[in-house]
């Protein structure tokens, strides 16, 4: 009590107060924009697990050469050879088709339906399916199938309707079993098998099967005829919003495949939050600099006082209490406000983006907040004991 009584004397309110304004507006800025991350990200989110959204489906755009008794839009090698030497490509795949005919078939709601599908394939290092639920051993009668979400939506919404059939959910028909026949173009050889469906995806519009399956079945049913040129491909990029790539593709008459705006959009959101937080986090540096010099300045002018206590055989701890307190008093004073700030904020706007598939936790962003308000109270703790430390040695 008696130190703190000589100590806090010379305590300046308005000293206190600037630190804990400063502090707020750096905390404020960083929660908030943690924050508004967490709650916008799910709107743009790619919820395709097992393909990343680094990677881009780019095709040749089809024009009047290319129809009937023109040449295919396929890719040359020299084409692949330069898109792969692009700064922002890291690795480019081919996407394969099958040398023979595909027959569906699958029954629901007690009738059944068939139809003609094909079968395309990238190399399995592009895709990110957890165990054994993906690939194929050579001669095995069940083949894992990835599926677009757009067949499923066509079903539900076009096909089932007008034909009396039940609707289907993503869960429901991934339990399903789907029979394929496949056939040679001349009939000669067949094959019967059962197709597990392990995912749905929003990004690639076509029915993945393993490479290891289109190279042997290929082989056991194709007609050997020499394999078409490559019409698509899997480009793994930097960032899928980076600028660059948007007038590359299009001087070569090249196209992304589905829409681009939310990877773009994802893209700006992760720059406008690193940079939000960069002010953020420089704020909040200048007050933990505003803190140390207040409390230096207090210090020096309680020298006398710290000398005397010490040499009266106080604790160095105990006599630095006072500050300590302080700097923890201010820093939590600070967060509270911040955090308390930010979330009115949230309350201004989460129900409308709410209604849009956005919203997220407030976790990530309370663990920010309170991460560089600890980081700001030991660092400036610290700095107190040193220099209590140093007047001990010096007084000695």
């Amino acid at each position: 009590m008696i130190i703190n009584r000589l100590l806090r004397k010379n305590m300046s309110p308005a000293r206190i107060a600037g630190f804990v304004l400063s502090n707020f507006i750096g905390l404020a800025i960083v929660v908030a924009g943690v924050q508004f991350f967490c709650d916008v990200r799910s709107i743009y989110a790619d919820d395709d697990s097992f393909i990343r959204k680094d990677y881009l489906v780019v095709n040749k755009k089809v024009s009047s050469a290319n129809t009937v008794g023109g040449d295919a839009a396929v890719f040359s090698e020299d084409e692949i050879a330069d898109l792969s030497s692009q700064p922002w490509v890291r690795e480019v795949g081919r996407f394969r088709s099958v040398d023979y005919r595909v027959t569906a078939s699958v029954e629901a709601g007690g009738r059944g339906m068939s139809t003609y599908m094909f079968f395309e394939s990238i190399p399995s290092r592009f895709i990110d399916v957890a165990g054994s639920r993906w690939g194929y051993r050579p001669g095995s009668a069940e083949v894992p199938v990835i599926i677009s979400k757009d067949y499923l939506t066509l079903y539900n919404f076009g096909f089932a309707s007008s034909a009396g059939l039940p609707q289907l959910s993503e869960s429901l028909m991934g339990g399903m079993p789907l029979r394929l026949r496949i056939s040679s173009d001349d009939g000669s050889r067949s094959g019967e098998f059962s197709g597990r469906i392990v995912g749905f995806s929003n990004r690639l519009n076509t029915i993945l099967v393993p490479e290891e399956f289109m190279e042997w079945s290929n082989k056991e049913f194709g007609g050997g005829n020499q394999e078409p040129g490559t019409s698509r491909l899997i480009v793994d990029v930097s960032s899928p919003g980076d600028v660059a790539i948007a007038p590359y593709l299009e001087s070569r008459g090249m196209e992304v495949a589905g829409d681009k705006r939310a990877s773009q959009a994802s893209f700006l959101l992760n720059v406008a939050t690193g940079v939000i937080l960069g002010v953020g986090i420089v704020i909040t540096i200048l007050s933990f600099f505003i803190l140390m010099l207040s409390v230096s300045i207090l210090m020096e002018r309680n020298r006398e006082k710290i000398h005397t206590l010490l040499m009266l055989g106080y604790p160095l701890s105990e006599v630095g209490s006072p500050y300590r307190r302080m700097i923890a008093l201010t820093c939590v004073l600070a967060l509270t406000l911040s955090l308390g700030a930010v979330y009115g904020f949230r309350l201004t706007y989460i129900g409308q983006l709410e209604g849009l598939g956005g919203g997220g936790s407030v976790w990530p962003a309370i663990s920010a907040g309170a991460v560089l308000a600890i980081l700001t109270s030991v660092f400036n703790m610290v700095a107190v004991d040193r220099r209590i430390c140093g007047s001990w040695r010096l007084r000695r």
